[in-house]
């Protein structure tokens, strides 16, 4: 029997940020399992969201939800200690711009107390991951380019994730990027069992439909 679970994580960038808090706290009270930060640097991708100040301030109103921030900047280890102390749970970076200190990030955010999330984007082959996954609690595949919410999901993607499952059977394997109801099977298939959503939870008529929707596929697929 396996012992993943499915977790559907939203990804609050496509939320109405003025309101972080009542936006956080309606995704959580429709079924959310844990909340999907995304920070952008502006250099490792072309975008600015926010940092751990904001991150600080939401976990102050929202104490017990699982934090997950995903690191989309040039300098990870810059972030760890701020991040720590305003109370993320897991620190998912990506590994391109930091190859030859992977390990030691890797130690640093262990040691900081919380889980390890090891990122790929799109043109990273999945193999490049391999030597760090035994440091790793999470393997983030990106199904699109980071940086821009709302994009469209890259099928092509799907392979990377079998191969993962394939290779390490209890691995959670995240899946971000145009995620939703036409595209949830394909993830599942393949083997994601953390699903990242934005745009088609956060605008979702109704919230907590989608989030069992998406979940139910996961579970689906999790049984077979």
């Amino acid at each position: 029997m396996s012992s993943l679970s499915a977790k559907i994580g939203p990804s609050i960038l496509n939320a109405d940020l003025s309101q972080l808090h009542e936006e956080s706290q309606r995704l959580l009270d429709n079924g959310a399992d844990y909340l999907h930060l995304d920070v952008m640097d502006g250099t490792f991708v072309p975008n600015l969201t926010f940092g751990h100040p904001v991150v600080k301030c939401l976990r102050n109103k929202i104490k017990d939800a699982f934090f997950e921030t995903h690191m989309m900047v040039q300098a990870p280890q810059q972030w760890i200690e701020p991040m720590a102390d305003a109370g993320v749970n897991q620190y998912t970076f990506h590994i391109e711009p930091v190859m030859d200190s992977v390990v030691d990030i890797c130690r640093k955010v262990q040691e900081a107390g919380m889980k390890v999330g090891l990122a790929l984007k799109p043109g990273t082959e999945v193999e490049t991951v391999k030597e760090f996954i035994p440091l790793a609690d999470m393997v983030l595949i990106m199904t699109v380019e980071p940086g821009f919410g709302g994009q469209k999901f890259m099928n092509d993607m799907m392979p990377k994730v079998q191969w993962l499952r394939e290779n390490y059977p209890n691995l959670d394997i995240e899946v971000d990027g145009g995620v939703g109801p036409s595209t949830i099977d394909a993830c599942a298939k393949a083997g994601a069992n953390m699903i990242v959503a934005g745009t088609a939870i956060i605008r979702a008529d109704d919230q907590a439909a989608v989030i069992r929707e998406l979940k139910h596929s996961v579970e689906c697929a999790i049984k077979h």
